[in-house]
């Protein structure tokens, strides 16, 4: 399987079916309140991002990877950065370009991968923006150290991803009421763990393939890649969006520092 071919057209049917909330683009007085410096974006479902993660935005040039939909991108570019957003899903940069056009703001859109960065942009950036995605990634080295080639010295990775916990369990089986039981194993990758009937109804739901890496991969693997981590949050998620909410974080947010002069 192509997994990001397959991902990519995942993606684009639940963006144009328009039912997921990663997919709905803010609103034009969003907009207007972020050039007027009134504004805040997530990298995990629901914390805003400290404002002092980001610094100053005006001019600054950022990278929003895999992060598209008409959402993070068009505020972060209205509140003065001049913004490229990087995604595999067409349908989703759509929505990125649509509020960018509409409302004239600084903001390229890009299709690519998020594990081959350097192929598709030209750094350097003093900021990425990376909300949670990296799940649909099979391998996260090439993600941070494409980071860390486009990255100016002394910038910014902010990213979210998440709790790699949270895929021990079958969400099928939580979604039915049955009770929380260990099924898979950390790291999970949905082609490997998943039954063969379950990947059929999975392709057949449109769903995207996961990868639930580790934190050894997600934290060491930034450390790894010439990064010093700066900032660290945990986020819930919604009782309505998964019953683990009452348990356990299910999603995580770094800011991390290039190393260099």
């Amino acid at each position: 399987m192509d997994i990001h071919r397959y991902n990519a057209d995942s993606w684009n049917q639940q963006s144009l079916s328009g039912e997921s909330e990663w997919c709905e683009p803010v609103s034009d007085a969003v907009i207007e309140r972020a050039r007027a410096g009134e504004w805040s974006v997530i990298l995990t479902p629901n914390k805003p991002v400290p404002a002092d993660w980001f610094g100053d935005l005006s001019g600054a040039r950022l990278l929003c990877l895999a992060g598209s939909g008409g959402q993070q991108a068009p505020v972060l570019a209205a509140a003065g950065a001049e913004v490229v957003s990087l995604d595999i899903s067409s349908a989703q940069l759509a929505k990125d370009r649509g509020v960018a056009e509409r409302h004239g703001l600084n903001l390229q859109t890009l299709e690519g991968d998020m594990s081959a960065i350097e192929a598709h942009v030209d750094g350097p950036f003093d900021l990425i923006f990376h909300p949670v995605s990296n799940l649909f990634a099979q391998d996260l080295a090439p993600v941070w150290q494409g980071c860390a080639a486009v990255l100016r010295p002394q910038g910014r990775l902010l990213s979210g991803f998440m709790n790699p916990d949270f895929f021990l369990f079958d969400h099928e089986a939580l979604d039915r009421g049955e009770a929380l039981e260990l099924r898979y194993r950390v790291p999970f990758a949905s082609i490997r763990d998943f039954s063969p009937a379950q990947l059929e109804a999975a392709r057949a739901r449109g769903e995207a393939m996961e990868f639930g890496h580790s934190l050894a991969d997600q934290i060491g693997g930034q450390i790894a890649a010439g990064f010093v981590i700066a900032g660290f949050y945990q986020d819930d998620w919604s009782d309505e969006a998964t019953p683990l909410n009452a348990h356990m974080p299910t999603s995580f947010a770094t800011c991390a520092v290039r190393l260099g002069v």
